[in-house]
């Protein structure tokens, strides 16, 4: 029954009896909702939860469903588990829905069928998406539906082989008179949605929207309740898209995966390397391959510098695209107090070609590098990769997984790597025939190597 209204926070869910302009929680500005509380009576618990011993404890291996889609199936840990919740957050037009489609494409048989629930798309919208995506005869079974009870029923009639709600914040419970969306809401739906999936070992994927700032919508709760957590980024102006994973209990939180948009929907990319290097400029200054770990996969990407003299002496601009700001000004200041240079009169860009974001200290070598080979105009060895973290000291420090970023670079037929000496040691004993890797101290031997 109905006890009064609250104020409830959208951001971090913290509750007011009066409405306040700023949450006194998250700080954040008006993001108070008037919402209804209500008190529900509780439900009457089955019995026969009893404590069972550790070592009487069967061990059992956690039933996978094979996806389509490969790269999909090495995020999600190796398949799709029986019962688990999946949710997928991204930007809206960031292809979620394109990905889910194809995905109950490929899980759907003759014998146990997908439910694919749309809260903001019509069926006919839904229909022009699977033509373009190749759907005709598999059995997906469309419910254009925001009632979170007729969902239920629905499912608990079909017994899918999977089940799709797109998204979590459109559906609404009856129970609740609170507007689909508030924390309120998406707490009930995904809690009840939770209970469904393991009572009846059905796998759910959920598609969350994301905020301005680039998380979640929606209470911090929802990532604990759910098994997977999935994010798919990329802009909008590139056709590539990263799924990456947030939290997986069964399986490694390492793992993404890359996706190129096409008019027929996602593409998995089997070589990211290549595709992000295919259009890399041959002997031009300021551009530098680097090789980066994206998860637990080693990745070779472009690092392009342009320096050129400012028309505003007393204030030369400093941007940079796919790397960290303040990381890449440091860098900046290292190189003028260590190296020599002076960039008091020089504008300096700084991008990673193809969209990336790359927010590991192994770039900052390439990065050096990149700014140096622009004011000097000289261009690096075309069949050169780097790879190492640089210190405020202008020392070159040691970074993780090195064996696999050579190997990366090796099989694009790189013939040099630049890398930590502190990393040579964990190479020896490796066949790495084909290739030279040149261990590195400083920036200064560093630069006395390369120009």
């Amino acid at each position: 029954m109905k006890k009064g209204t609250v104020f409830v926070c959208q951001n971090c869910g913290f509750r007011s009896p009066k409405w306040l302009g700023r949450c006194s929680q998250c700080g954040q500005w008006n993001t108070m909702v008037e919402e209804l509380e209500e008190e529900f009576a509780g439900e009457v618990l089955e019995s026969g939860g009893e404590p069972v011993l550790y070592q009487d404890i069967k061990e059992t291996t956690n039933q996978r469903i094979p996806v389509g889609i490969d790269q999909f199936n090495n995020v999600l840990g190796g398949g799709l588990v029986l019962g688990s919740v999946v949710l997928i957050g991204g930007e809206p037009g960031i292809g979620k829905s394109t990905l889910l489609l194809q995905v109950s494409r490929d899980l759907a048989s003759e014998d146990r069928p997908v439910l694919y629930v749309s809260g903001e798309e019509s069926l006919e919208q839904i229909k022009l998406r699977g033509d373009r995506l190749g759907l005709s005869r598999e059995k997906v079974y469309l419910l254009a539906e925001t009632a979170l009870e007729k969902i239920l029923n629905a499912a608990d009639r079909m017994k899918p082989r999977a089940l799709v709600i797109d998204s979590v914040q459109t559906i609404f419970s009856s129970q609740l008179t609170s507007s689909p969306g508030t924390i309120s809401q998406v707490r009930e739906v995904t809690n009840r949605v939770f209970r469904l999936a393991k009572r009846n070992q059905i796998p759910v994927f959920l598609i969350g929207h994301i905020t301005k700032e680039g998380s979640l919508a929606g209470p911090k709760s929802l990532e604990h309740m759910v098994d997977v957590v999935l994010l798919f980024e990329g802009e909008r102006d590139h056709h590539h898209r990263v799924l990456r994973v947030l939290k997986n209990r069964f399986g490694p939180v390492s793992e993404l995966a890359i996706f190129e948009m096409g008019q027929s929907g996602l593409k998995p990319i089997d070589n990211p390397s290549a595709f992000f290097l295919r259009e890399r400029p041959k002997n031009e200054p300021g551009s530098v391959v680097i090789s980066t770990i994206k998860g637990s996969r080693p990745l070779l990407v472009e690092i392009q510098a342009l320096v050129s003299s400012t028309l505003f002496s007393g204030n030369p601009r400093r941007m940079s695209i796919g790397l960290d700001h303040y990381r890449v000004s440091m860098l900046l200041a290292l190189v003028e107090k260590k190296v020599g240079y002076s960039f008091a009169g020089e504008d300096i860009y700084l991008n990673v070609a193809g969209g990336l974001e790359v927010d590991e200290p192994a770039a900052d070598l390439g990065v050096v590098l990149s700014v140096i080979s622009s004011i000097k105009n000289l261009p690096l060895p075309r069949e050169m990769a780097v790879f190492g973290e640089v210190g405020l000291s202008g020392e070159i420090r040691s970074v993780s997984q090195p064996l696999a970023r050579v190997k990366e670079a090796r099989s694009l037929g790189f013939e040099t790597v630049l890398m930590p000496a502190g990393n040579l040691p964990q190479l020896q004993g490796e066949d790495l025939k084909g290739i030279r890797c040149l261990g590195l101290d400083s920036v200064r031997r560093a630069l006395a190597q390369v120009f």
